[in-house]
C-alpha cells in the first residue's frame, strides 16, 4: 500500500526526532509498537476532493467520501474499472456496504433523522453530508505464524482534542472485515472527536479462490497467493500439490478465513480488541508526542469505551473480562453473542415463570435450530407471509422442500404429528422449549430463508474444530452456485469487488454453502437432496451431522459418536474443544457496562445471550456489578432487514438504543451520571401496509429512562434475573 508523501515525511521526522533524543541521552518512556503489530500505512482523508480529472476523488473517515446521500443511495458507488478496483475504491465501497449491512438506510426507517452522518453527536439533524476528515492508520496483528493477520484501522478525526483524549473500540459485527463497526462504534466515536480503533478481530473478507490461487490482500485488492506474499489477508493451509488434488476432486471451491483459518478466531476476539486499544494509544502518541513528552497518552488519562453489536458486542465484553491492565473504562454491547459456560448457578424468570431452555452456546442452539426451522416456518404461529422465505430468495418449490423437511423429521422420530401442520407446530414447540420465545416465532421463516442456519452451522463448526478447507466437515464446502444450485466458477468481477461486497460469511457473495453429498451431485443447501431421505429437504442429513458435532451424539438415536460414525467422535471432540475456548466468564471486573438486546431476536435469542449473561454476571459479581441490561420489545437482530415488507410494519430499529447507551456510558464516565436501570423498553411498531410503513418518529422508539415504571423493571431474585412480560 503506497503511503502519501505527507505521511512519509511525518514518519521520517518522527524517526529523526526519536534518534536525536536517543543520541542526546534523553530519558523517559519510549513509544513502541505493541507486540505483534506491524503498521502498514497512514493516510490522510481530508473530506475534500483530491486530484483532478479521472483521478479526482473525495474520501473521509466515516463515509468514504459519499456522505449521507451516498450511504443512503440504493446503488453502491461505481468503479472506474470494475475488473480492477483500486484500494481506495474498495475502501469507499466497503464503508458503504458495511454501514448499510447493519443499519436501516431508509429515510422512513430513521436514517437521516434518528441517526446518520448528518445527525450531530448531540442529536441535531442537519442538512450536511456528515463527512469527517482525519487520518487513518492501518496495521496487522499476527502471532508469528503469518496466518492470524488481524487488521486494525485507527481513525483519528481532525476534531480529536488532545486535552480531552478518548478512544472508542469497534470490533466488527458478524464475520465482517475491519470496517464492520463503522456504523456503530465508528460513527458515534468520530462524531465525539474520539480516535476510533476498528478491528476485524481475526475474521473479515478473506476469500481464497482455490481454482486460480487468488486471495484478498489486506487492502482488499486481489492477487495470486505468491504475488500477495506477506500482504495476503488469508490463504488456505494447503500445499500446491494438495490444492491441485482438491481442485480435481472438488473444483471451484472457495476457502473462507473465518471458517478455514484453523485459528478458531473467536477465542481471540477479546485480546484482539485489547490489542486495538494498545495500537490506538501508540498511534496517538506517535502523532502528538513531543521531544519532552513522547508518551502523552496512557490508559490512565485517556477515556476508552468498547462498543459494538452482535459478535462485536461479544468481543467488547470478552475484552473487558480479559482486561488485566485496565485499558477499558466502559462497555456497550448491542445484541451480543455471549457464549455461556453453563446454565447452572443462575436462572431466568419471565412474567414470574421460570424459563427452562437458556444459557446454550451459539453452536448448540444454531445447529439445533438449523434442524427444525424449515419445518417450524410452516406453522401457523410462525407465519410472516410478507417476508416469506419464498419471496425473498425467489426459489420455486420452497414450500415443498420445507414440507419434505417436516416429513423427514417425522420419519426419524424427531417431530410428531400426522399432518404437515401438526409436524410444523411440533417443530415450533421444540424451538420454544430450546430457548426461543413466542416473540421469535415469525422470525424463523426469514432467518432460515436467508440462510442463517445453514451458513452459521457450517462455518462455526469448521472454525471451532480448526478444520481446513479440505476437511469438508459434514460434507460441506463453499462455492459460487448458479440458479439451480450447481457449483460454478466465481466470476472475476465478484472476486475483484469481494472486499467491499462480502461480509466474511458463506452468504453467496460470492460463495455459498454447498452440500457435496447431495444425491445426484453437489448442490447449494437450498436444493440439497439428503441421502437418507432421497428428497430435496434442504439437506436434513447435513443439519443432523452439524448438530452431532456439537452434542457428541447422534441426534436420531441419541447414541454417542464413535470412530466410525458420521461425524466421528474425533471430529466432535475437536469442535467441542474449540467451543470450550470461546466461553465467557461474565466477570466484567467491575467495569460499567450496558447491554442492549431485542426481545424478538431469533438469531441471538435473549434467553441464551443477553438475559443469561446478565444473570451469570450477577452470580459472579453480585450486587457490586455495574452491568445494566436494556431489553427492547419489537427489536430484532438485523436493522438492515427493516426496509423489507413486514419487517417495516412489525419491528423497530435497535441502533438508536445503541447510540443512547453510548451516550449514557459517556455521561457516566465523564460526569458521574447514574447508569440506566435494568429495564424493558416498550416500543411502538410503525404499522401500516407491509412495504409501505409510515415514517418512523421518536415516539416509536422511546428512550430508556433513569427510573422505569414498576411494570418495566428488570430485577433479580438471588441469581435469577426477573423480566416482566
Amino acid at each position: 500500500m503506497r503511503l502519501h508523501e505527507g505521511t512519509r515525511l511525518r514518519w521520517v521526522m518522527t524517526a529523526v526526532s526519536v534518534a536525536a533524543l536517543a543520541a542526546c541521552g534523553s530519558s523517559g518512556p519510549s513509544n513502541d509498537l505493541p507486540t505483534g503489530i506491524k503498521q502498514i500505512s497512514a493516510t490522510d482523508y481530508p473530506a475534500t476532493t483530491v486530484g483532478t480529472g479521472a483521478t479526482a476523488a473525495t474520501q473521509d473517515l466515516l463515509t468514504g467520501g459519499v456522505g449521507k446521500t451516498g450511504l443512503g443511495a440504493a446503488a453502491a458507488p461505481a468503479y472506474a474499472d470494475p475488473a480492477n478496483p483500486t484500494a481506495a475504491e474498495l475502501r469507499r465501497n466497503a464503508l458503504y456496504s458495511n454501514y448499510r449491512g447493519i443499519l436501516d438506510p431508509s429515510a422512513k426507517g430513521g436514517y437521516g433523522l434518528l441517526y446518520g452522518p448528518n445527525v450531530t453527536a448531540d442529536g441535531q439533524v442537519t442538512a450536511g453530508e456528515g463527512l469527517i476528515p482525519g487520518r487513518e492508520y492501518l496495521a496487522v496483528l499476527d502471532d508469528g505464524s503469518g496466518r492470524k493477520q488481524t487488521v486494525i484501522a485507527v481513525q483519528v478525526p481532525d476534531s480529536f482534542d488532545r486535552n480531552n483524549p478518548c478512544i472508542v473500540l469497534g470490533p466488527s459485527s458478524g464475520s465482517r472485515g475491519v470496517y464492520g463497526a463503522i456504523g456503530t462504534a465508528g460513527e458515534w466515536g468520530l462524531k465525539k472527536g474520539c480516535a476510533v480503533a476498528l478491528t476485524d478481530a481475526g475474521k473479515g473478507v478473506g476469500l481464497h479462490n482455490l481454482a486460480d490461487d487468488t486471495v484478498n490482500r489486506i487492502d482488499g485488492t486481489r492477487a495470486t497467493r505468491t504475488v500477495a506474499g506477506a500482504l495476503s489477508f488469508f490463504a488456505a493451509n494447503l500445499t500446491d500439490a494438495a490444492r491441485a488434488a482438491f481442485n480435481a476432486a472438488f473444483p471451484n471451491r472457495i476457502a473462507i478465513k473465518h471458517a478455514h483459518s484453523q485459528q478458531n478466531p473467536e477465542k481471540d476476539w477479546g485480546q484482539d480488541t485489547l490489542a486495538a486499544a494498545r495500537y490506538a494509544l501508540y498511534v496517538l502518541n506517535e502523532r502528538y508526542g513531543a521531544p519532552g513528552d513522547r508518551v502523552p497518552f496512557t490508559s490512565g488519562n485517556t477515556l476508552v469505551i468498547a462498543g459494538s453489536a452482535s459478535n462485536g458486542g461479544a468481543a467488547s465484553l470478552r475484552a473487558a473480562e480479559q482486561d488485566e491492565g485496565g485499558l477499558i473504562d466502559g462497555v456497550v454491547a448491542s445484541e451480543p453473542v455471549t457464549e455461556m459456560p453453563a446454565s447452572a448457578g443462575y436462572g431466568i424468570q419471565v412474567g414470574g415463570a421460570a424459563v427452562a431452555g437458556y444459557g446454550k452456546t451459539l453452536a448448540d442452539y444454531t445447529t439445533y435450530g438449523n434442524i427444525y426451522q424449515p419445518c417450524a416456518a410452516l406453522a401457523a404461529d410462525a407465519a410472516l407471509t410478507e417476508v416469506s422465505i419464498y419471496n425473498y430468495i425467489g426459489l420455486a418449490g420452497m414450500t415443498a422442500r420445507a414440507t419434505a423437511r417436516c416429513d423427514g423429521l417425522a420419519a426419524k422420530g424427531l417431530v410428531s404429528g400426522a399432518t404437515t401442520a401438526e409436524r410444523a407446530a411440533d417443530a415450533l414447540a421444540r424451538l420454544r422449549a430450546y430457548g426461543w420465545t413466542t416473540d421469535n416465532d415469525s422470525m424463523h421463516n426469514a432467518h432460515y430463508g436467508l440462510g442463517n442456519g445453514p451458513i452459521l452451522s457450517a462455518m462455526y463448526t469448521m472454525a471451532y474444530g480448526r478444520f481446513g478447507v479440505d476437511a469438508r466437515l459434514c460434507n460441506a464446502s463453499f462455492a459460487a452456485v448458479n440458479a439451480t444450485g450447481d457449483v460454478v466458477a466465481a466470476t472475476p468481477a465478484a472476486l475483484a469487488s469481494s472486499f467491499a461486497t462480502a461480509n466474511g460469511t458463506a452468504n453467496g457473495t460470492p460463495a455459498g454453502v454447498v452440500y457435496d453429498d447431495s444425491l445426484g451431485g453437489a448442490k447449494a443447501w437450498q436444493f440439497a437432496v439428503s441421502p437418507s431421505t432421497g428428497v430435496a429437504d434442504f439437506g436434513l442429513d447435513n443439519a443432523l451431522c452439524q448438530h452431532a458435532l456439537v452434542s457428541g451424539k447422534d441426534p436420531v438415536t441419541g447414541a454417542a459418536l464413535t470412530d466410525s460414525s458420521h461425524p466421528t467422535k474425533a471430529q466432535s471432540d475437536a469442535v467441542r474443544a474449540g467451543i470450550a475456548e470461546v466461553l465467557h466468564s461474565a466477570n466484567l471486573r467491575g467495569k460499567p457496562t450496558i447491554i442492549v438486546a431485542g426481545r424478538s431476536d431469533a438469531l441471538v435469542p435473549v434467553n441464551h445471550n443477553a438475559r443469561a449473561y446478565t444473570a451469570l454476571n450477577r452470580s459472579v459479581e453480585g450486587a457490586a456489578s455495574k452491568l445494566r441490561y436494556v431489553e427492547v420489545v419489537n427489536g430484532q437482530h438485523f436493522d438492515a432487514f427493516l426496509p423489507f415488507a413486514g419487517f417495516d410494519t412489525r419491528f423497530v430499529p435497535l441502533h438508536p438504543y445503541f447510540n443512547q447507551a453510548m451516550d449514557a456510558m459517556w455521561a457516566h464516565l465523564k460526569t458521574g451520571a447514574a447508569l440506566p436501570a435494568n429495564q424493558v423498553v416498550r416500543t411502538t411498531p410503525r404499522g401500516g401496509m407491509p412495504g409501505a410503513a409510515p415514517q418512523i418518529t421518536a415516539a416509536n422508539v422511546p428512550p430508556f429512562v433513569a427510573t422505569p415504571a414498576a411494570a418495566d423493571q428488570i430485577g433479580f431474585s438471588g441469581n435469577t434475573i426477573t423480566v416482566p412480560h
